[in-house]
């Protein structure tokens, strides 16, 4: 597999912080950041909400599908995906042969105390956020798992030390590769 690209895709749940992470990464490995959600959000002029609500989750897939797909092609980019691309097969298959990938891996309760103020993600707009997250983490963990190159707990650590275990997890992946 290429991999001089250096392209680094972060999948995982809602909340595990493929966001926060990935602009860390990207500013230590100087590379250029890029939000699959922000993109898909840019592209359309409306909040990803807004997709969900007019076009419903199969509408946004296909969306982020097609978008992932475009930016999976860009060279030296980290990219933080939506914590449903995994679902599709194409975009799994885009992901794990155009770069190298990293699982956020985090609890559902780690995952509900970074997320439970957040009123801007559409699947846990529910009475039992908790059990939502649980809910999702069973229905897709299997596809964080066998997309990803590299698998990083986040628990309570802190950003440096996340980083840290990244840099050290990529170096192993490349000299292996």
């Amino acid at each position: 597999m290429e991999h001089s690209s250096k392209n680094l895709f972060l999948i995982g749940l809602m909340g595990a912080g493929k966001t926060t992470i990935g602009k860390a990464l990207a500013r230590r490995m100087h590379l250029q950041f890029i939000d699959s959600d922000h993109e898909i959000e840019a592209r359309t002029g409306v909040s990803v909400r807004t997709i969900f609500e007019l076009e419903g989750e199969t509408g946004f897939r296909a969306r982020e599908s097609s978008t992932i797909a475009d930016l999976t092609l860009r060279k030296g980019i980290v990219l933080a995906t939506g914590g449903g691309a995994v679902l599709l097969e194409e975009t799994r298959k885009c992901l794990n042969e155009r770069g190298i990938v990293i699982y956020l891996r985090a609890r559902p309760e780690d995952l509900y105390k970074r997320t439970k103020h957040d009123r801007e993600r559409p699947l846990l707009q529910t009475d039992d956020p908790l059990a939502k997250l649980r809910a999702l983490l069973e229905a897709r963990h299997t596809f964080y798992e066998k997309t990803a190159h590299i698998i990083i707990d986040t628990g309570e650590q802190g950003v440096p030390r996340l980083i840290s275990n990244i840099e050290k997890e990529l170096l192993e992946f490349q000299t292996q590769s």
